[in-house]
Order: C-alpha cells, then structure tokens, then sequence
C-alpha cells in the first residue's frame, strides 16, 4: 500500500473530465494518501470545490495568492510535501504551459515549483491530442522533467466522436500513481516474474480441462512487486489487462506457461509461481466438436510439463523460486514435501477450497529450512504485500 501517508497533490484542470477527479480523489483517500487538491478557474465551471473538500477533510486550492496557514506560502509549502504532483484531467492547454515554464496559475506555478515527479492523465479532443504541438510539448516534458503518462484512452469524447483523447479511468491512475511512487522501493532494479490464472487445456475447438483458478493471487503479486520498485513480467491466462507499469505474456496451456517461464527466467531475479497449472492435459485433441453419443466418454490423460520441476535444473543460485500450493488435505506436509521436492526457497501454502475465486486469503509461509509463518485470513493485495516483503528480504540477505 505504497500510497499510504503519501502527500498527493492532485491538479484539477478545465475538461469535462474533471467529474472522474474527483472519483479518482476519493480513491487516493481510501488507499491513505494526504491529498490536497488545487483548481484551475476553469476546472470550477465543471465542478466545485466543495466537492473535493468533502472527499479529502482540506481546503481546495483555488487562489493564486492564497496562503495555507498564516505563513504559508501556498505553491511553496505544497510543492515541497508533494511526494507527487497528479494533473488529472491534463488539458492541452495547461500541458502546454508546463512545457513552456509558465507560472501563471496556482497549479503551474506549484508544478514549475516542485522536484517531486509529475503524474499527467490528458483529455481533450483526439486532434488536439494528435496535433504536433501537443505531441512535442510531450516529448519536452518527459526530456526535461520526472513526467510520466497514463492515457489517454480510445473512444466516445465530449463532442460525440470517438477516437483517442479520452482520460484514463480513476482506478488506472491510481494504478499509476502506485508505478511511480515505487520505483525506488525496495525492489529497485530487480526483475520479477509471475505467473497467474488456472491452464485450460483443450479437449476440442470449444471445450477444454480447467479449474477455478481467478488469477486473482497472481496479479495481486504482480502490482506488489511493481509497488516495491520491481520490472515485473506477469506470465498469465487469465486475459485481464496487465496492471499498469508490468508486462504481460498472455498464455493458455500449461506447455505455453512453462515455454514462457523458461524463456523470462535467465532475466529474472525472482520467480512467484501463483498459477493453477493443470497436471493432465487430453492426450488427443479432436479437430472438431465431440458430439453428445449414447454412450460414456472415456478420455485418456496425459502429464503435463513439470515447470518447477524445469526451473530446479537450470536456475542459478542467486535466483529465488518460489511455489504455491493449494491443498485440500495435510496442508503443511504436503506443502513441505513440495518445497524440498522442487527446490524452492518458499512456499505459500494455502486451502484450494478456500481461496480460489475469493478476494481473500489465508496463506501459511514456508521457508527452506522448513519453518512456517501462519498468516491471519487477508485481503489478497495484503497477502501479496507481505509475501513480496519477505522476498524482498531474502533478496537483499542474498546480496549482501
């Protein structure tokens, strides 16, 4: 939860987009962030200030010259707390005025201000998106400044056309801002891969052996590790979009998984191996639709690749693996049998019934010496968050 306590100034410019800013406001207070948010004159003909207080308990920045406290100097005090600076919506108009240095509002006088990192979320018509003014004001911006870029997004814009310009949506920000407020944690550097999702291994063109997997699991790893500053390659069958700031190699088999697996770990410093890999795959697939007969159908099964099993034999030792085992039976033992079995140097165990398809979790952490660390039933983003932050101690125990 890396934008809790976080000092967010959140910039609120004229579009019609400015009715997502305060969603997104609201989001970042929920997830614990300080934010103050400051209003462009034009920003209030969309929505009022009111608004944004009532979301975040703090005055609404409107007034150039307005003091804070008594001896507030209001840009100043705000551009030196900011741990980041979010302009959402990022009109063409103000984008402008940052790649010049123009200080003539509250907004651009706080942003020329501060050294904290800029998050801009664009909206606006797509030609004046696609306009090379615009597009180079861009480029000058991310030359000369710490700016990063989420949108805009394709489709319905104000003027009932459809094309690229619309602002990204409040939860894909805040995804973002989460991107860039990690990228010096402490997984700085490293490259983690994940995998997510159950297999489905097809038994005809429109039928295949699965389970109840949801990749839940997997992708809550996924943002943690890009939350603690990690480049994350998330290997996944879930077909859900990557979460911003990671890779995605969509796959569906499990021969697919283990290919891509073993194609991103020589880069790789850890592996989470969260997906419900199917152990049997149909040893024939028929080329067209198995038609209800009058009889049973008797299928034959055949194993599928053994990933960890491929991964023990060609890793290096400065590489952590970890496994999953959902379980419905002996938990502990059978999760420290495959620990010793494939090599790991952590296992999350966990009961199968329990967490599949459920947006908590109750994990046990088995170490490579054999110890366990019970958790208490969490949120998945919480047991992710305390599964990465052992890897990430193990990782630095390594290294030094």
């Amino acid at each position: 939860m890396n934008l809790r306590d976080r000092s967010i100034v959140l910039g609120v410019t004229g579009g019609i987009a400015a009715y997502k800013a305060a969603a997104l406001c609201s989001g970042l207070v929920k997830a614990g962030a300080v934010v103050d948010v400051i209003m462009t004159d034009a920003a209030r003909e969309f929505v009022t200030p009111l608004t944004f207080q009532a979301l975040t308990h703090r005055p609404v920045v409107v007034e150039m010259f307005s003091l804070l406290a008594e001896t507030e100097i209001g840009h100043v005090s705000l551009a030196q707390r900011a741990d980041l600076v979010v302009i959402a919506p990022a009109t063409a108009n103000t984008i402008a005025k940052l790649a010049a240095g123009m200080a003539d509002n509250m907004l651009t006088t706080t942003a020329l201000a501060t050294e904290a990192p800029i998050l801009l979320a664009p909206a606006m018509e797509s030609h004046m998106w696609a306009n090379p003014l615009t597009q180079d004001n861009m480029a000058r911006l991310r030359q000369l400044r710490d700016v990063a870029l989420v949108g805009p997004g394709e489709g319905r814009l104000a003027s009932g056309a459809s094309g690229v310009g619309r602002m990204a949506e409040p939860e894909e920000i805040l995804e973002a801002a989460r991107w860039v407020l990690g990228r010096d944690g402490p997984l700085a550097g490293k490259q983690v891969v994940v995998t997510a999702g159950g297999t489905r291994e097809p038994l005809d063109p429109i039928r295949f052996l699965g389970n109840r997997s949801s990749g839940q699991m997997g992708y809550a790893l996924a943002r943690a590790a890009r939350d603690r500053g990690a480049r994350v390659t998330l290997i996944s069958t879930v077909g859900q979009p990557a979460p911003y700031g990671t890779e995605m190699v969509a796959v569906e088999t499990a021969g697919q998984m283990c290919d891509a697996v073993l194609k991103a770990l020589p880069q790789a410093n850890a592996l989470l191996m969260a997906a419900a890999v199917a152990d049997y795959r149909p040893a024939a697939v028929a080329g067209q639709k198995i038609k209800k007969g009058d009889k049973d159908l008797t299928l034959e099964l055949a194993r599928t690749p053994d990933i960890l099993a491929a991964v023990a034999d060609i890793r290096s030792s400065d590489q952590l693996i970890v496994g999953f085992a959902a379980e419905t039976e002996n938990l502990l033992e059978n999760a420290r049998s495959k620990l010793q079995r494939k090599r790991l140097d952590l296992i999350v165990a966990n009961d199968a019934r329990q967490a599949m398809g459920a947006a908590t979790n109750q994990v046990t952490l088995v170490a490579a010496d054999g110890s366990a660390e019970e958790l208490p039933l969490l949120p998945k983003d919480e047991v992710a968050g305390r599964i990465l932050d052992r890897i990430a101690a193990l990782l630095d125990k390594a290294r030094s």
